[in-house]
């Protein structure tokens, strides 16, 4: 028959044994970055846990300005991934971020609606013409629209007189505003835009634009010429005071596995 140990020896055993070892907490990276990062950023992050055990990557997003005046107010932030330099460079001027790497580029495409004659030869003259409804998003606030002011001044430049100012005042700024309704978390917003009908034509990045005519078939994703082309560079920064991991993450980003995610979701090299 099997004898019960005493209290007194249970407890003498126990305390040989010690108390179970306690789990070290994952360490946090918080992420803020532009939301056409959006499918990229969350692959690279999970891409990167993989490779980093005890590492979370915590995302967020919205327009690369608002993030950035966010940060400047306060915000704790590790990492900020814009759009553009001129934010992140922003912050590192003001001491709130390291240097800034460029680690994305991106270019600029016409979405039109289902029906709208639309071709590449005659993107300028749509834009152009006052039946037709031009969408974009808000300068300063989202580099998209400043992307998409860029292309005003391009197609002046290219022979139209007074293309700039035309453009600029019948564009509508529907999106990347700080009165803007938030993007749906699970659905292109300019998809949604489209489907309701807020344009004929949106002027947005083309990752965005081909997530878009994914989910809403008959949408048409139109390059834009040349001429008028702009080119997006996104910038990165590891903000002050960020944990190391923040490092590891922004350098596994500009290395070939962060890149080849990168390029999967339709970015092109930095």
């Amino acid at each position: 028959m099997r004898r019960l140990l005493p209290c007194s020896a249970l407890i003498a055993s126990l305390a040989i044994a010690g108390p179970a070892p306690a789990q070290t907490p994952p360490t946090e990276v918080r992420v803020l970055a532009a939301g056409s990062l959006r499918a990229a950023m969350t692959d690279s992050a999970a891409a990167f846990e993989a490779a980093q055990p005890g590492v979370k990557v915590r995302l967020g997003f919205g327009a690369s300005g608002l993030l950035k005046d966010r940060i400047a107010a306060g915000e704790a932030a590790d990492v900020f991934a814009s759009a553009n330099m001129t934010h992140p460079e922003a912050l590192a001027a003001a001491g709130k971020g390291g240097p800034v790497q460029r680690f994305a580029r991106n270019a600029m495409c016409a979405l039109a609606r289902p029906g709208l004659e639309m071709k590449p030869e005659t993107i300028v003259q749509k834009l152009l013409d006052s039946t037709v409804r031009l969408g974009t998003s808000t300068p300063k606030a989202d580099p998209a629209g400043d992307y998409a002011w860029m292309v005003f001044d391009r197609i002046e430049q290219a022979g139209h007189a007074g293309a700039a100012k035309a453009l600029a005042a019948k564009a509508l700024q529907l999106a990347g505003g700080p009165n803007s309704p938030p993007p749906p978390a699970d659905r292109s917003l300019y998809g949604v835009l489209m489907a309701q009908g807020a344009a004929d034509v949106f002027l947005t990045y083309c990752t965005n634009a081909v997530v878009a005519a994914r989910e809403q078939p008959g949408l048409q994703v139109l390059p834009l010429p040349p001429t008028i082309d702009v080119s997006a560079s996104y910038g990165i920064t590891a903000l002050t005071g960020a944990p190391e991991a923040a490092r590891r993450f922004v350098d596994f980003l500009l290395a070939p596995e962060g890149q080849g995610v990168l390029a999967r979701h339709g970015f092109a090299p930095r």
